[in-house]
């Protein structure tokens, strides 16, 4: 091959795989920042189109899912057999198939074990040290049985956490097939192995709380845009999965309480009678009704049932499926419309939880389904749950989130308002990517940080007051100020991530917030945001599909924005270097000669010319009076008699535009700008006038385009100017705000003085609590 052409294949594979560190006119101060994302986004085809819609030849493939499955407490072991039929939409013959085996993250011999990094400590644990000496355990999915729909036996091969099967023959376009597989695990212990699924034991009562999840074999995702993503789960980035239908039958403990993904098929089979009734009921209130009530849950824990019963649930069109079942839940539920149609919303929650959960669960709930729907689309499915599990997960209508009180009731501020946060986060997860149905293992931001700025706008329709941590611009400042080595860009593969949340959650959050507020404005923002959800609704959309979307619904160019953002380091710093103030010469000598005067008096103004008046020299010009002649008695600034005439001349020589400006008598400020940070912004000034009002100008993020380092702009104003402000409302996450003003603001830092006193060695610092403390007065 020719080696010219090779070094230009070999610059290309670069260029795309780097493509954030692209600079089309290195060593200037532009054609950079401004450039088409061209360069770095996949070429748009007949699937995927250049306007960010599914192309005319999209396709995506199908799974449905029979499972018959059995919990056993006793043995802590969860055994299942299910059947898998799948559909070959896409154009490709495939001769296997791809089945992710999640559970075997817990395995001692998976890779996410074997990477882990760990070292000593001067306190050391018994699951740490246990992990060092002896790592064997007896988890991970035990195959059984894999078969084709008659029986026969298909070959397979594990790898990690993916299951390679083996076809009979090529399956073809448009073709289906139908696989069974037999399995079960040992379930872990979820609070000390860590993970989303698994068991949480209350030694207390000697009972479990089970919240099954990633518990069967899936079909990993084939798509247009990458082949099998059979990437490994090595525990953070989470899930890629097919839509399809389940139908679930699950055998547990015949006093546990179920709950899960989709509608129950049988309730009149396992409910009591009593709370058959209450369900019904709860069918069109709009208050919770308690099913399952909290002297029930209790009563059920003191009696262990050794029967058991089958709970069937069926739901349509997920991508996934999960369950919580326990003795120890009570459980609510409320009727709640979303455009007309009725949605369950509704809760289950250990009696830990009780006072909390009763209270706010399920009506926050129905909060996250309607602020959601205005956002995206209609909550199309027919059920959303929130579980209290002590950990935040989210699965298709159902989720686990965190939120118990003190043995009393009692609970601070912070554990109230981190529990409806949790919860608007998780059943808001069922947008994205339960239905806009993104690839986590891949794009972590594409669900959490969307997510998380959807969970922003709907934590403030809750309370005015409300008090986010992730979405307000100024909330993600100490994390863009990091040093280089401890950042990475928004577009970085899950598992390469330094600081997860952060970059994960809450700096797309806050991208997508400076984008609706700042760049865009919320009507043009609003419409393209929805109109995505629209696009990619139970489809697998890619972040290009998303950058596309939002440019060609609101005719913003946002390029440079996904590349600033999205694709780079570089924090927001613009400084405010210098203000000159300019006001039209009035061309009037008894106005102008006045301001003359001050300056040469300025000007003349030494500090030997003060001492030596003020020690009272008797200069040579006062003591030899033949000295003074004609100028040192003119008086330079005396307005001649002529002046007014003069005046009126220039005045009556001025076109009608012109004398309509001079009247205007404005102010003319020069402000000179730079790019400190190297995210270029909107600039947005405050300025303040001599009488106490105040003004904003927003000056779109291209006037950087021509110098992406420093900028000039001059402002005319009625009123004369006494302060600029840069970011009056702390939108755009500027890192350093001392440098945003004129004149230069100082502004003092705030210390107490206390009496020194040692804290106890591992006294807690966790918040007070006041409800708790209140009732202690009472």
């Amino acid at each position: 091959m020719n080696k010219i052409l090779l070094f230009f294949i070999v610059l290309l594979c670069s260029a795309k795989a780097f493509g954030q560190h692209i600079l089309h006119n290195p060593g200037s101060n532009h054609g950079n920042k401004f450039e088409q994302l061209g360069t770095i986004l996949s070429g748009p085809n007949s699937y995927r189109s250049a306007s960010g819609a599914p192309g005319p030849a999209y396709w995506q493939q199908r799974a449905d899912y029979e499972i018959n499955a059995e919990l056993d407490e006793k043995n802590l072991r969860l055994s299942g057999s299910e059947t898998i039929t799948y559909y070959n939409n896409s154009p490709d013959p495939l001769s296997y198939l791809w089945v992710q085996l999640d559970e075997n993250e817990h395995k001692a011999s998976s890779d996410n074990k074997l990477t882990e990094q760990s070292r000593m400590t001067d306190q050391m644990g018994y699951k740490a040290l246990s992990d060092i000496i002896n790592p064997e355990n007896d988890l991970g999915v035990k195959i059984l049985k894999v078969t084709d729909e008659k029986g026969t036996a298909l070959p397979y091969v594990i790898n990690n956490t993916m299951m390679r099967i083996d076809l009979p023959y090529v399956l073809q376009s448009k073709q289906k097939y139908k696989l069974k597989i037999t399995w079960n695990y040992k379930i872990i212990n979820r609070v000390i192995d860590g993970g989303r699924g698994g068991y949480e034991y209350f030694a207390e009562d000697d009972n479990y709380l089970f919240t099954i999840a990633q518990w069967f074999p899936r079909m990993a995702v084939y798509s247009d845009f990458q082949g099998w993503q059979n990437k490994q789960f090595e525990g953070r980035g989470e899930f890629a999965l097919v839509f399809g239908n389940y139908k679930v039958n699950m055998t547990v403990p015949a006093d546990h309480v179920v709950g899960a993904t989709g509608e129950c098929q049988n309730y009149a089979q396992v409910l009591s009678a009593a709370s058959l009734k209450r369900w019904n009921a709860a069918q069109s209130t709009k208050v919770p009704i308690e099913i399952v009530n909290l002297a029930e849950a209790k009563s059920a824990i003191t009696k262990k049932s050794t029967a058991k019963k089958t709970w069937t649930y069926f739901a349509e069109n997920v991508r996934d499926f999960a369950l919580v079942s326990s003795r120890r839940l009570v459980w609510d539920a409320m009727a709640t419309s979303i455009e007309g149609k009725k949605i369950m919303a509704m809760s289950y929650y250990c009696p830990e939880a009780y006072s909390l959960y009763s209270r706010y669960s399920t009506k926050v709930v129905a909060h996250t389904l309607k602020i959601y729907s205005q956002h995206t689309i209609p909550y199309p499915y027919p059920v959303a749950i929130s579980v209290e599990a002590a950990n935040g997960m989210e699965y298709p209508m159902i989720c686990f989130n965190f939120g118990r009180t003190e043995k009393d009731g009692t609970y601070t501020e912070a554990i109230k308002y981190g529990m409806i946060g949790v919860i608007i986060h998780e059943v808001g997860h069922n947008f994205f990517p339960m239905i806009v149905n993104s690839d986590e293992r891949q794009w972590t931001w594409m669900d959490e940080g969307l997510n998380t700025f959807c969970q922003y706008m709907a934590q403030q329709a809750w309370d005015i007051n409300y008090p986010s941590q992730r979405g307000p611009a100024h909330k993600i400042v100490d994390y863009m100020k990091l040093p280089k080595d401890q950042l990475e860009p928004i577009m970085t593969n899950s598992e390469n991530i330094v600081n997860f949340g952060p970059n994960a959650y809450a700096k797309p959050a806050t991208a997508l917030n400076i984008l609706r507020e700042t760049v865009m404005g919320r009507e043009l923002f609003d419409y393209a945001f929805k109109e995505y959800a629209k696009r990619w609704a139970f489809k697998h959309p890619t972040p290009a599909d998303l950058f596309r979307t939002m440019e060609d619904a609101s005719a913003v160019d946002l390029d440079w924005f996904w590349r600033g953002w999205f694709f780079s380091t570089d924090p927001v710093d613009i400084s405010l270097d210098d203000v000159r103030y300019y006001r039209m010469n009035s061309m009037n000598a008894a106005i102008e000669n006045v301001e003359l005067k001050k300056a040469y008096d300025k000007d003349l103004y030494n500090i030997s010319r003060e001492r030596n008046r003020k020690e009272g020299i008797k200069f040579a010009i006062e003591q030899d009076t033949s000295l003074q002649d004609f100028y040192n008695k003119f008086n330079r600034f005396e307005v001649s008699k002529s002046a007014d005439q003069e005046f009126q001349q220039y005045f009556s020589n001025l076109s009608a535009a012109e004398k309509k400006l001079y009247e205007s008598k404005k102010n003319f400020y020069e402000l000179d700008f730079s790019n400190i940070g190297g995210l270029v912004m909107p600039i947005i000034i405050e300025w303040t006038f001599k009488d106490g009002s105040k003004e904003v100008d927003r000056i779109p993020a291209y006037i950087w385009r021509k110098n992406e380092n420093k900028v000039t702009k001059v402002f005319a104003k009625d009123k004369e100017v006494i302060a600029v402000q840069l970011d009056p409302y702390r939108e755009t996450a500027d890192i350093d705000e001392s440098n945003n003003s004129w004149p230069r603001k100082n502004q003092p830092t705030r210390f107490e003085l206390f009496k020194q006193q040692q804290a106890p060695r591992g006294s807690s610092t966790e918040q007070t609590n006041p409800m708790q403390q209140s009732r202690q007065r009472q």
